[in-house]
């Protein structure tokens, strides 16, 4: 397997002091450290040795870094096998005024383990997926769709096998090795059926009862979704609109090539597949400019409980503005893909409203909503024009 993710700029700038930066596996965040911090002391806790020695003696640790002049950058990669570190690294910021860049793919041991997360001493960054912008003349639509973006599945010789190993290895490394679930045959059979629901309003007791799981035990797996930054739920909008909104969130995963390598579906992507791709896909890459760019501060789905078949993909805030997008991977701007937008209209604060589709041309309808091919819409995204 050749890894080719060196060959890709990305658009994380990193922070002066002190950060964390999460992502899920093979994002290119161990790359982008070394390449970004070429001088740094390098801490990789996935050296069975040294993670050995630093867990029978937290000492160890300490009395390296003890040893480097102040002001000196330490990258610590795969900091969440060992949380009880970031004890020590508290104390090293504040008496010699070290930087850490702490990296880690699961956020869960950070979180709920009661450890010292530094007191604000260190900011949050995230690594995505590859964006549009950062594969450059590389990136294909249909491409990305069906395989996803991960460095490590593009950087390598067979995109299928990379992504079943994929799959397989963060059974066998994120869930069964950190002992993340009780009952990994349950978690085994719930994960096909979580992939289903990719871009999808999400029905915990159908997901519980097709899995043939508990409700409760649904809930805790897809909590362990998101603590491993493969997928993540984007709530409905609650706003007091006249008619009263649906609550229950989307799923989305993190990647397009999950879900379909979960399932087992490498194939070209199927016209069934390609709305749910599609929209998973865009919501991965305004996820990533929110944490690249702050393209903007909240967002959700919008879809009012007595409208069933109404419903807006995405509604962004930034400040006190608010913008609707819907998304369809159909060349043409029908009535039907309009009317969201439309039923969306009295919003206060709307500013905006955007379909972006698979067709060629940009117009504004009589109404005030913008129609815009993908490749428009994602140059103004870039651009940071969206409001």
């Amino acid at each position: 397997m050749r890894n080719e993710s060196l060959s890709y700029p990305r658009l994380l700038k990193p922070p002066a002091g002190s950060f964390f930066l999460f992502g899920p596996r093979g994002t290119g965040k161990s790359t982008w450290l070394r390449r970004t911090f070429p001088e740094a002391h390098y801490v990789d806790l996935l050296d069975e040795r040294k993670y050995q020695a630093y867990l029978a003696d937290a000492g160890l640790f300490a009395g390296e870094v003890r040893a480097l002049r102040r002001g000196t950058r330490v990258v610590i990669d795969e900091i969440q096998r060992l949380p009880s570190l970031l004890n020590e690294v508290h104390r090293h910021i504040e008496e010699q005024g070290l930087k850490f860049a702490l990296c880690g793919s699961s956020a869960r041991k950070l979180r709920r383990g009661g450890v010292n997360l530094l007191g604000g001493r260190a900011v949050q960054r995230f690594m995505h997926p590859l964006v549009p912008e950062e594969l450059g003349g590389t990136f294909h639509l249909d491409e990305s769709l069906r395989w996803g973006s991960l460095p490590v599945v593009l950087g390598a010789e067979s995109r299928s096998e990379a992504l079943e190993a994929y799959a397989q290895t963060y059974l066998r490394e994120e869930i069964q090795a950190e002992a993340l679930v009780r009952n990994l045959p349950g978690f085994a059979r719930f994960l096909p059926v979580a992939a289903l629901f990719h871009g999808r309003v999400l029905n915990v007791s159908s997901l519980a009862r097709d899995a043939g799981v508990t409700r409760t035990t649904a809930i805790g797996y897809l909590d362990v979704l998101e603590d491993t930054l493969l997928a993540y739920r984007l709530p409905a909008f609650e706003g007091r609109l006249r008619v009263r909104e649906r609550r229950h969130p989307k799923l989305y995963w993190a990647d397009p090539g999950l879900p379909r390598a979960i399932k087992k579906q490498l194939g070209p992507a199927t016209r069934e597949e390609m709305g749910p791709l599609l929209e998973g896909w865009l919501a991965g890459v305004l996820r990533a400019y929110r944490d690249y760019r702050g393209l903007f501060d909240e967002w959700w789905y919008w879809a009012p409980a007595e409208a069933g078949l109404t419903e807006v993909d995405f509604l962004l805030r930034r400040g006190r503005k608010f913008l609707a997008l819907e998304v369809k991977s159909g060349r043409s701007a029908s009535g039907d893909a309009l009317r969201g937008l439309r039923a969306i209209q009295p919003l206060p604060g709307l500013a905006r409203r955007i379909l972006a589709y698979g067709g060629d041309h940009r117009q504004r309808t009589k109404d005030g909503i913008d129609v815009l091919p993908l490749e428009s819409f994602l140059q103004e995204v870039e651009s940071g024009r969206l409001f």
